[in-house]
């Protein structure tokens, strides 16, 4: 598999926190300080719990058509910044879901963050033209055309982009989703391919494509920008409404995050803070600029896995976390945390644990994306977020306290009894800061 993916091998980076941060950033972080007010679920949890006990990792949740009329009992139930989609739906839908956030936030004492997230240049994103998904059967021979028609044919994928089979070789594999289903590419016809289904599975709405030849990706540049045209026209959009965020998709350096910081700033805009989404190779190559240049980073590891082995996506994420914590930025675990809650009530007992694992990690923030736009369950699925969280900063709290109790004296002369107690005291100073 492609060896720019993996991170373990990492630099160790050190830089000391920043003094200050801005209020609308503080909402994101990990962080118990209130400035001035707090919003009406922050106050019940400090009554219920007393100030160490509040929940210090924020929930993100994705509103869609599954979530919008139930937004003000998702943020009673804990959402703390509401991501809207720019990818999917119209002005209008979106006008409507961000009045709806802006109205909890005015009128019934909630501080729940605004995001947008822009679509970016989504390369080779394929669509069958049907509105559910449909299923790729074994051996099948299918179409892949950037040809634009206006109804589904049958055995046909649709890619939006013209050039999409440059540098394709017959031989190469295709896959869709990360692996969701795979082809064989048997035959180049002009810009288009014709491809062999060798493992079957499920082509859905905007499947996203990826090449492989060798065990490893085909890398390519069509000199795209990472903001298109739309995307502007969106962040203009967002702006007008009163966003608070913008989540940057497929950042490849740190210029695209200060091209828009200048934009803004020249807007006068400078509350309005950059994540960057963390969701290609390019990405992982210039990672730590990136982290430094934005305001914080989304670990977008359902994009990130087209791109990267599916085994080196953990390491991947906990390398990305540290880093940001070293750099103190906020990060935002997202993606498929509890993907079954889509179609279910309750989730996985392997979810459960994926979510346990970013908490652990000390992410900032972990997010919902399908399970509260499009599934059936989103309140169940908010719920499942925040008990886990909960408990796992909880158990946390208490193993970092069991760290606390007395240690046996190990030294005798009363100097190299001062040593040990002084080591003794940096280590606590050093537990009681994470906790």
């Amino acid at each position: 598999m492609a060896t720019s993916a993996a991170t373990g091998s990492l630099p160790s980076y050190l830089v000391p926190p920043s003094a200050s941060r801005r209020r609308r950033a503080n909402r994101i972080r990990a962080s118990t300080s209130v400035e001035g007010v707090m919003d009406v679920v922050s106050e019940a949890e400090l009554r219920e719990k007393g100030f160490m006990g509040m929940r210090k990792t924020k929930l993100v949740c994705t509103v869609g058509p599954a979530c919008l009329d139930t937004l003000p009992a998702l943020a009673r139930g804990g959402m703390g910044v509401a991501r809207v989609n720019l990818c999917h739906g119209g002005r209008d839908w979106h006008r409507a879901a961000m009045s709806e956030v802006r109205r909890l936030n005015e009128e019934e004492g909630f501080c729940v963050t605004l995001m947008v997230d822009t679509e970016g240049s989504q390369l080779l994103v394929a669509d069958h033209g049907g509105a559910a998904s449909v299923k790729a059967e074994d051996c099948s021979e299918w179409l892949f055309t950037s040809k634009k028609t206006d109804k589904a044919r049958p055995l046909t994928m649709q890619v939006n982009f013209d050039k999409f089979s440059e540098g394709i070789l017959v031989g190469d594999e295709l896959l869709i989703d990360g692996g969701m289903a795979t082809f064989e590419v048997t035959e180049k016809i002009g810009n288009d391919l014709r491809c062999k289904c060798t493992d079957p599975g499920l082509l859905l709405p905007r499947a996203k494509l990826s090449f492989w030849r060798d065990g490893k990706l085909v890398e390519r540049n069509f000199g795209l920008p990472t903001l298109s045209a739309k995307d502007w026209a969106d962040i203009e959009f967002g702006i007008t409404e009163g966003i608070d965020c913008i989540a940057l998709s497929f950042v490849k350096d740190a210029n695209d995050i200060k091209d828009l910081k200048t934009y803004l700033s020249r807007k006068s805009l400078d509350h309005i803070k950059i994540f960057a989404k963390i969701e290609s190779l390019e990405s992982l190559k210039n990672l730590k600029d990136i982290i430094e240049a934005s305001d914080g980073v989304m670990v977008a590891r359902g994009d990130l896995g087209v791109q990267v082995p599916l085994e080196q996506i953990p390491a991947i994420q906990e390398a990305i976390v540290e880093l940001c914590r070293k750099l103190n930025k906020p990060v935002i675990v997202a993606s498929q945390l509890l993907e079954s809650m889509v179609e279910y009530p309750t989730p996985t007992r392997a979810e459960v644990a994926d979510v346990s694992e970013a908490v652990r990690q000390y992410a900032d923030a972990i997010m919902l994306s399908a399970e509260s736009a499009i599934g059936s369950y989103p309140e169940k699925a908010l719920s499942v977020l925040r008990a886990t969280s909960e408990r796992m900063e909880s158990w946390s709290r208490e193993e970092n306290m069991q760290r606390l109790l007395p240690r046996h004296q190990l030294a005798i002369a009363l100097p190299d009894r001062i040593s040990e107690q002084i080591c003794t005291c940096a280590v606590e100073m050093g537990i009681c800061f994470l906790v």
